[in-house]
């Protein structure tokens, strides 16, 4: 019953994406790259959220707040103000250019090896950090949930194993073959599914908790561990209050804001109205975002104790544990799809990069589009199985899976952030500034993270890399501006249209960003 549930459901969502898709021009880069320009709100809230909520997030964050409590949760919350800055100010500005890549308006605001060197650091994070990470964290979800190395009388590294190339195999087939708009279509039906399954864990864990009762089970779980509800931290929790004002807001703006396997997602949008509306929708949603990918945690901790010697499994044993048997395939499926969603996301946005900052600019620039995209896939392909090849070596990682994706991620997102900002505030620093402070932020922070914090200061006299992270933007930031003021641009940068896309902006974006914005703050007060 369970693993039919779970065909049953992965089947509709793959038969409504080809129905769904059948239609689109795939051998045009807007065809296949930004789905035709033509996603609305919906898909673009729903491709974003579901792009973002996958089970590096929903095992990971979890598996923090069984540790430290509800503290994590500002990567959540937070991550709502930060939309509303992409909606009011980046977004009206990518669509203005007709952009389908961030690295394009790089190359348009410094110059052609800027572009270059930006998408290969994505491609490289992408390959090396992210696709790995998810494929690992999803496999361990499904390997802890199904009991597969007891069902098939295997070893738990080879259901590892055995998991990570049947996620790889399945998404790498959405992402290569199908498209943005296959992959947003996916992400829709499964963001419905996992937002309704992932609503679903706490209640039954709280009914567990209360015997029947939900609310005398919040009773229990505060009354066993109030530490836990304590969303201020100290010093030496996974993320201290004081970061949320120095890196953590930088975050949670390069993530939304100019990482490309999620702004792919309202850079397809077929309007700036649709594309702000999505932004600010999925906003909305991500305020609930601590009720699925923190709670649980915390549940987990009631129930379990300290028994759980990886805290990454906390989640998908708290599912085996409270769900009904009935509903594991279902929310097996949703989890699988949510799996699929960070992956061939990742993975459709690097066959972009590559098709058209690489291969059309380097190795065949008078290649028509059926090409550009026929090699694209090509690279998707040889990715997806660097990928699933590295993905089965990354365990027992310090700080939980989320917590280690975050600080490593830090080699690249600060200095691409640092110069797309400066880029669009300034008018004359040059390219030779950009490039500097790309290649000495990454520098930097390896050297920092990796050879200053565990071999000469240690870990516990180290600062936290998130103040590692806010630190080396100002230095980036000032090195870029003193470079542009000795060695200036000849001409003022003017930001150009393109007329492709209607930049009318969507007339309530005050209202709404105002409303969601205190919203969050008080949410976080009061947990506070």
């Amino acid at each position: 019953m369970v693993i039919l549930s779970f065909i049953a459901f992965t089947a509709i969502v793959a038969i409504i994406s080809y129905v769904s898709t059948r239609k689109t021009n795939e051998k045009t880069s807007d065809g296949y790259f930004l789905g035709g320009r033509s996603l609305t709100a919906g898909v673009v809230a729903g491709s974003l959220l579901l792009t973002n909520l996958s089970t590096e997030q929903i095992v990971g964050l979890n598996g923090q707040a069984y540790e430290q409590g509800i503290l994590v949760m500002a990567w959540e919350t937070l991550a709502a103000l930060a939309m509303v800055v992409v909606a009011v100010f980046l977004l009206p500005r990518y669509l203005k250019m007709g952009l389908t890549t961030i690295p394009q308006f790089l190359e348009d605001r410094y110059d052609k090896t800027t572009k270059t060197i930006t998408s290969t650091l994505f491609l490289s994070g992408y390959a090396v950090i992210f696709l790995p990470i998810v494929l690992y964290s999803g496999s361990l979800a499904l390997t802890t949930m199904f009991n597969i190395p007891e069902t098939f009388g295997i070893s738990h590294t080879a259901s590892i194993w055995l998991c990570v190339w049947g996620i790889g195999i399945i998404g790498s087939i959405y992402a290569v073959f199908g498209g943005l708009r296959a992959v947003a279509v996916s992400d829709t039906v499964n963001a419905i599914g996992l937002l309704i399954g992932g609503l679903l864990i706490p209640v039954f864990g709280l009914l567990f908790i209360g015997d029947g009762n939900i609310f005398e089970g919040i009773n229990l779980l505060y009354e066993k561990a109030p530490e836990k509800f304590n969303a201020i931290g100290n010093k030496d929790s996974y993320v201290p209050f004081s970061t949320i004002f120095t890196g953590m807001m930088l975050v949670q703006l390069f993530y939304w804001g100019t990482n490309q396997a999620i702004i792919q997602r309202a850079l397809g949008a077929k309007n700036l109205k649709e594309g702000q509306k999505g932004l600010l929708l999925a906003a909305f949603i991500k305020i609930l975002g601590p009720i699925i990918v923190v709670l649980p945690g915390v549940i987990a901790f009631y129930i379990f104790g300290d028994a759980l010697e990886i805290p990454d499994q906390a989640y998908p044993m708290l599912v085996n544990k409270v769900l009904p048997t009935a509903l594991i395939g279902f929310f097996a499926a949703v989890l699988f799809g949510a799996i699929l969603s960070s992956f061939n996301s990742a993975l459709n946005s690097s066959v972009t990069l590559f098709g058209i900052d690489i291969y059309k600019e380097y190795i065949n620039k008078d290649a028509p589009e059926r090409m550009v995209v026929k090699y694209g896939k090509l690279f998707g392909i040889v990715l997806a199985i660097l990928s699933m090849g590295i993905a089965p070596f990354i365990a027992n990682v310090p700080s939980g899976l989320f917590g280690y994706l975050q600080e490593v991620n830090g080699c690249y997102s600060i200095p691409i952030l640092t110069i797309i900002i400066i880029g669009y505030l300034t008018k004359r620093v040059p390219a030779i500034a950009a490039k500097v402070g790309i290649i000495s932020g990454a520098v930097l922070y390896i050297i920092s993270q990796f050879v200053l914090k565990p071999y000469v200061f240690g870990d516990d006299n180290y600062p936290h890399f998130l103040h590692v992270m806010a630190i080396l933007f100002v230095l980036n930031t000032l090195i870029m501006l003193l470079i542009g003021h000795f060695k200036p641009r000849t001409q003022d940068y003017v930001l150009v249209s393109t007329g492709e896309v209607d930049i009318k902006p969507y007339k309530h974006l005050t209202f709404v960003s105002v409303t969601i914005s205190i919203i969050v703050v008080t949410v976080y007060i009061y947990f506070s």
